[in-house]
């Protein structure tokens, strides 16, 4: 069992920006993959980006060139770093561990509002 805690969710204007966290209860290089899913008011759930054991990573179009995924093995943390942020940015933010076997274990979400 993995679990997953986020952090760095908050209230930014547009053109700001957030870095948000996620701290694993085990080693991230044990860890097939690791991503940020996002879901905002009325809509479902979306991958945002995702990386992978050997470092591979993948972006949703809609954030590419602004968002970077990134991980710190010693921490066992993965982070987002999310720049030019817009209103459509606004979503529930899930960090997704994917350990293999079709277990995936998720966070319990952070919060991240693009307003002015």
């Amino acid at each position: 069992q993995v679990q997953l805690v986020e952090s760095g969710g908050g209230l930014v204007q547009p053109g700001g920006s957030l870095r948000l966290s996620c701290a694993a209860s085990l080693s991230v290089i044990s860890i097939n993959s690791m991503g940020w899913y996002r879901q905002a008011p009325g809509k479902q759930r979306g991958l945002v980006a995702t990386i992978t054991r050997g470092g591979s990573t993948s972006y949703a179009d809609s954030v590419k060139g602004r968002f970077t995924i990134s991980r710190d093995n010693a921490k066992n943390t993965v982070y987002l770093q999310m720049l030019s942020l817009k209103p459509e940015d606004t979503a529930v933010y899930y960090c997704i561990a994917r350990v293999g076997g079709g277990n995936d274990y998720w966070g319990q979400g952070t919060q991240v509002t693009v307003s002015s």
